[in-house]
């Protein structure tokens, strides 16, 4: 939990996380799990992680989503990112998935850069959509 606190700081969205330990603890190893986690560790201290799940695409098929790659601000430009990055597509690829697909908040350049340099596209013609449930009537 604390790296998806930090995270959400980072992105100067900490009063929006709504899900908590017990929450994801749930949601993860729960008896009908909504999301993988894949962890990274450094002297038995949690420093990554990368949050994914199946999606599904009317013109690829199945495709996972990542929801999040977290890096510990004190390991990031050492290769975590990289190595978890690379264990999502791997998970992909062994499950025959064609893609992996995630979103980058357009201002975090650092991101961007880091995922070109890992072949990812960006791809400027679709516009996130939502619909906040419990805020309808």
């Amino acid at each position: 939990m604390s790296l998806i606190e930090d995270l959400a700081h980072f992105e100067k969205a900490a009063d929006e996380v709504l899900v908590g330990a017990d929450d994801l603890r749930e949601h993860a190893f729960g008896p009908k799990p909504y999301v993988e986690i894949i962890v990274a560790e450094r002297d038995e201290q949690l420093v990554g992680a990368a949050l994914f799940y199946v999606k599904y695409s009317t013109w690829k098929g199945p495709a996972l989503h990542l929801e999040d790659l977290i890096v510990a601000e004190s390991e990031r430009s050492r290769g975590v990112g990289s190595l978890l990055l690379e264990e999502v597509i791997t998970v992909a690829r062994a499950r025959g998935y064609r893609r992996v697909y995630w979103q980058v908040l357009d201002w975090n350049v650092d991101a961007i850069r880091f995922y070109e340099r890992h072949g990812a596209e960006m791809d400027p013609h679709w516009i996130n959509a939502y619909v906040d449930v419990d805020a309808r009537p």
